[in-house]
Order: C-alpha cells, then structure tokens, then sequence
C-alpha cells in the first residue's frame, strides 16, 4: 500500500526595512490576502521589519503595547483568525510569529534571542533578533537581520553573520544554535550590494532590459555563500524581481544616488533526514517583491513555503474538562487533565482570554498552576501515567462583563514558553 502524501504546514515571510516611517498604505496586499474560496490561508505568518521607528520615547511605549507596524499587522490577521504567539525586538529589528488559532496548542519551546552587531556589538541598530519553536514534532528557527550597510564594507557583513551565529545560543534540548533546527529561514536587510564595474544608470538600463541575470552574477551575497564566507549552509530561490533597494520615496523609481542592490532577502535551510520515518522538505510558492509600496526607500519581499511535519508528534499536553458557563462576581474553576505523560513545571499558569484575543499577552487574569504531583501524593511514576483530573479556582473579580472567553494552559520555564491546551469557548455571565 502506498503511503499517503506528507503532511504540511504554509509559512508566509515578509521582509521589509520601512525607513523609519509609520504605515501608511493597506497592508492587505502584501500579506497575499485575498476573498478567494481558492486562497488557501498561510498556517503562520513570519514578518520581520527593519528601521522601525526607535527613538527612546518610541521604546518606552512598545514596552507595554505593540509598535504602530505590529499593531497594523495584527489588526488585521486577527480578522482572520491569527494569533501573536512572539514579538522579539532590538531597537529598530522587529520579527513578529502569528499562528492560526488551531495551531496553538501544539507550540513548544518558544525562546527569543538578540545580537547587536552595531559599532563593534555595543549597539543595536544594526544585528538580528530570532524566534525559535517546536510544532508538530518538528524545530524551526526564524532569524530577521539588519547587516551592516555600504557597498565596500563587505567583510563586516560576513562578521556580522558569524557573530550572530556565535551569540545565539538557545535553552531548547538539542538545539542550541541556529543551525542546529531542523528548518531555518534567515530573513531581512542582508546590505550586499552588487559587485564593482556598474554604476547606478548602468544598472538601472539592465534591469529596464529584464537582464536580472548580469546583475545578479554580481550579487556579492552569492558570491559568499559561494566561497563559503557566509550563508554558505543557507539555500536561497531564484530571484525574478527588480533589486529591492534604494528607491526614491513614494516613487518606483530607482534613487540612482546609490547603486541599486538586492538588499532584501529570504534564505532557508533544511536538515532533512534527522528522523527515521520521513523525510524533511521545504517547497517554496512564491518569492517576490511588491512595487507598489512606495513610503520606504526599500521594496518589501515576501516568500510562501510548505514545510512536512510530524502531526502524531507532540500531541496536546493537557485536556480542559467541559466548561458550562462562568459567573460574574463569583469564584469559578476549571479542571484539567495531563496527557501523553505531560509534567507540569512550577512556572505553569493559565491564562484567561476574551474568546477572539490575538496575541498571547492578551489574557485578562492568571493563576499559576499547583503542582498536580504534590497535590496527588502518587509517585512519579504513577501519575505520569494516570490522567489525573486537576482543578484550579479563580477569583470572583476573574470576569467582570458579559461575554464569551477562553482558557490557555501555558507552560514556562524561564523565558521558554509552551502552550499546552486551549479550551473551547464558553460563557460568563451574571447568575
């Protein structure tokens, strides 16, 4: 009997250095999101943004909220089911993960790394931020760099990578560098330029001419990932658009101050035969750039990928017993089960959620979650083994206004989260 097709999940990645400016033009469009019965919606939207406006007052406020780039892109994923499951930020380097809500109970290890790489890794203008997780019995990790700028100076580029190869060292079990998951894409402003002997109106005539190939045996970030000075462990796919930078503002012309360059990249690895039973593989749909946004002297660049995963791997950790309804101005509680020999940690909680929350940090209340093997006084064993029935109580000032909610049983451990059980929705009311 013939084995039936590997299973697969959609990633969707947008690079794009936005110049410092706020969002201005609909974001629909680069997001690939349409109306269409056809349009099959990404399983994950990865979205790293470069030059986010980051002055200290700027810093202050997206401390305790989104910055205005973010929030743009959540308010409108949300509409269609997606949830911020991590933001990582280094002043200007912003990576944003959203999930569809189906998937959240299957995140595993989400840990957030930086690196400043700017004036000699005293600063972060200039470095990358990374967000690595586990899903469906598979590791990815996803790195948004801002390398250092300038046509001559590209041996900082290459010293910028292996910097941030060196510095990114990861808590998660058997993957404590980048390279060490099992699927890596490496996003953002790379800064390679084109090669010496063309001079801006000389590129701009090429690329008039659709000789995108004369340009691109120039490209200096092939040339390394050739000599194997850098991203020489990294695949990258065709390239079949214009170079991506620099561009007059609110204009699709070129600036022809400055050489133009293929700045704006997507890169991608895949250790494919780390498991017996099935083989790993990335397909890439699309790779392409959007003219059409004009406030940034960048064009932003999108890439649409099918990843195989392990589904039977790493099933829910925990099941929420049925909830009826919660009463407002009373104390309420929710039982649990442990499942597939889930352990609890000591810094467990459950989160309460207006049902429809798009991001993680959006509940309204927590309780940390008692340790169900102390409570049970059953050895380890045991209870490892026995779906033991939990229960947690919260406060009567948990729900304050009518309307429907959610649970989330989230799992940490330090700065690792995971997020082990949602419950399906119920109601809170007065009695």
């Amino acid at each position: 009997m013939m084995a039936g097709p590997p299973n697969l999940l959609r990633l969707y990645f947008v690079t794009w250095n936005v110049a410092t400016k706020y969002p201005e033009q609909e974001l629909h469009q680069l997001l690939g999101i349409n109306h269409s019965v056809e349009h099959k919606p990404p399983d994950f939207y990865i979205i790293g943004l470069q030059e986010v406006k980051s002055q200290p007052q700027n810093m202050l406020l997206d401390f305790f909220s989104d910055d205005p780039w973010s929030k743009s892109f959540r308010d409108i994923l949300k509409y269609h089911d997606y949830v911020k499951i991590k933001t990582q930020r280094l002043q200007g380097i912003v990576l944003n993960v959203f999930c569809l809500r189906k998937h959240m109970n299957r995140l595993r290890s989400i840990e957030a790394r930086y690196t400043k790489t700017g004036f000699g890794g005293l600063w972060g203008n200039k470095g990358a931020v990374s967000v690595r997780l586990n899903l469906y019995g598979v590791s990815l990790c996803l790195v948004n760099t801002h390398l250092t700028p300038h046509d001559h100076l590209l041996a900082e580029r290459v010293s910028d990578y292996n910097t941030i190869l060196r510095e990114h060292v990861y808590e998660a079990p058997d993957t404590s560098s980048i390279f060490y998951h099992d699927y890596i894409f490496w996003i953002g402003d790379l800064n390679f330029r084109l090669g010496e002997g063309l001079s801006p109106s000389d590129i701009n005539l090429l690329v008039r001419q659709s000789q995108l190939d004369v340009l691109l045996a120039k490209d200096q970030l092939k040339r390394v990932m050739t000599s194997g000075e850098a991203f020489a462990e990294l695949t990258e796919n065709e390239i079949s658009f214009p170079p991506t930078y620099k561009y007059e503002f609110g204009s699709q012309d070129f600036d022809l101050k400055r050489r133009p360059s293929w700045t704006d990249r997507i890169l991608f690895k895949v250790n494919a035969d780390v498991y017996e039973n099935v083989k790993l593989k990335a397909e890439q749909h699309t790779y392409k750039s959007h003219s059409s946004y004009v406030q940034s002297d960048h064009k932003p660049v999108t890439g649409e990928f099918d990843i195989v995963i392990r589904p039977d791997v790493d099933g829910p950790g925990i099941e929420f017993e049925p909830i009826s309804e919660w009463f407002i101005d009373e104390a309420n509680a929710v039982s649990y089960k442990l499942v597939d020999n889930t352990k609890p940690e000591s810094g467990d909680w459950i989160g309460l959620y207006k049902e429809g929350f798009s991001s993680i940090d959006e509940y309204l209340v927590y309780e940390y979650v008692n340790r169900g093997l102390e409570k049970s006084g059953l050895p380890e064993e045991i209870s490892a083994n026995t779906k033991l029935i939990e229960t947690l109580y919260f406060g009567d000032t948990a729900i304050r206004t009518t309307g429907m909610y959610r649970l989330v049983y989230v799992t940490q451990r330090g700065d690792i989260l995971g997020i082990l059980g949602v419950s399906q929705v119920f109601p809170g009311h007065h009695r």
